[in-house]
C-alpha cells in the first residue's frame, strides 16, 4: 500500500488544484475556454460571433462562418502538464452565398457594413471539435458536433458532445451533453447579446454522491464603439457556484494587430493577450494570472479557406 501513496497523494492534488482552479474557471468537464483570443479576454467570449472557436464558446457564433475554417487551441495552466487541453474545431459552412460582408466579431478587421450586404451561409454551418484535458492520472476527452444558424439579426445554434472521463485505476465513465446557443445583433456592428446553456440535461457523471457534470449558464454583450476597439462584458453561473463575472478590452490599432486585456471576478484572474491576422491565418496568444496557483499560457492558431468573399 505504502508504494501506491505517492499516486493517490497525486490523484488528491489534482482534485486540490480542479477546485481551486480549473473548476472555478469551468473546465473540469465545464466549457472551458476556445481559442486564445477568448482566454486574453478573460473568456468574456459568449457574444463573440464568425470565429471557429465559437463552436466551444457559444455555438450559435458559428453561424456567422462563412468559409471553411480549421483550428488548434492548446493551454497550460499553472505550468503543469497534469492541466494541459488541447483541442482541434473544423467548421463547414454549408451553401455560402456571395457578397457575404465582414463577421460582427470575428477575427478579421472590423469594417462598417451595411446589414443589407451582410448574408450568411445559407444552410447554416456545421463544426466537429475533439478536445482532450488532463494527463495519466486524469484526464477528459470530449467529442462534439454543432450546428448554427444565422437568419437576419439572430443567430441559434445547438451542439452534442460525448465526454469521457477516466482516472487511473479507476477506469472512464461517458456521457452525452447537450449545449444551446443564442446571439442577437441588438445595433447591427455596434451591440451584441449572447447567451448559452451548457449540459442542458443536468447529466449525471457518477453515482457517488450524485456527482453531475456542471450544467453553465453564460450571458454577455459585445459592444464596439468604432472600428479599433471592441468591449465584452459576461456573466457565467454554475448552477451550484457563485456567479463569475467577466470583463474584456480588445483594442486593434491596425487591422493585422489585437492586443486585449481582461478580467475575471470568481476566478480572481486577469488575463492579456495578443492577436495576429494575416491572410487567412490567425495566431493569438494569451498569458492569465491566478494569484494563488500563477500563470496560465493559451495559444491558438486557425485558417480558412476559399478565399475572401
Amino acid at each position: 500500500m505504502q508504494h501506491c501513496l505517492p499516486r493517490y497523494l497525486s490523484i488528491i492534488g489534482f482534485f486540490w488544484a480542479c477546485s481551486g482552479g480549473l473548476t472555478a474557471a469551468a473546465q473540469g468537464n465545464g466549457p472551458g475556454v476556445r481559442g486564445a483570443r477568448a482566454a486574453g479576454l478573460s473568456n468574456a467570449s459568449v457574444a463573440l460571433a464568425g470565429e471557429v472557436w465559437s463552436m466551444g464558446n457559444n455555438v450559435a457564433g458559428i453561424g456567422e462562418i462563412k468559409q471553411p475554417s480549421v483550428g488548434f487551441y492548446g493551454e497550460n495552466r499553472y505550468f503543469s502538464s497534469a492541466l494541459n487541453v488541447g483541442a482541434l474545431t473544423v467548421a463547414l459552412p454549408l451553401g455560402r452565398q456571395p457578397n457575404t460582408g465582414t463577421p460582427t466579431d470575428g477575427m478579421a478587421a472590423p469594417q462598417v457594413v451595411a446589414p443589407a450586404a451582410r448574408t450568411w451561409a445559407r444552410h447554416g454551418v456545421v463544426a466537429f471539435e475533439a478536445q482532450r484535458f488532463g494527463g495519466v492520472l486524469y484526464n477528459e476527452t470530449r467529442v462534439g458536433a454543432g450546428y448554427g444558424y444565422r437568419f437576419g439579426q439572430i443567430s441559434l445554434g445547438a451542439r452534442v458532445d460525448m465526454l469521457q472521463v477516466s482516472i487511473e485505476g479507476l477506469g472512464s465513465r461517458r456521457v452525452l451533453l447537450g449545449t444551446l446557443g443564442g446571439q442577437i445583433e441588438v445595433l447591427p456592428n455596434r451591440l451584441t447579446f449572447g447567451a448559452s446553456l451548457y449540459n442542458l440535461s443536468q447529466t449525471r457523471l457518477a453515482s457517488y454522491q450524485d456527482e453531475r457534470v456542471p450544467t453553465v449558464l453564460k450571458a454577455g454583450l459585445a459592444y464596439r464603439p468604432g472600428s479599433q476597439v471592441l468591449l465584452v462584458v459576461e456573466t457565467e453561473k454554475d448552477v451550484e457556484r457563485a456567479a463569475n463575472f467577466k470583463a474584456g478590452l480588445e483594442y486593434r490599432p491596425v487591422p493585422v494587430l489585437a492586443a486585449r486585456l481582461g478580467l475575471a471576478s470568481l476566478t480572481e484572474q486577469a488575463s492579456a493577450g495578443i492577436g495576429l491576422a494575416t491572410g487567412s491565418f490567425q495566431l493569438d496568444y494569451a498569458a492569465a494570472f491566478q494569484q494563488a496557483l500563477g500563470f496560465s499560457h493559451h495559444l491558438s492558431i486557425s485558417k480558412s479557406w476559399g478565399g475572401k468573399q
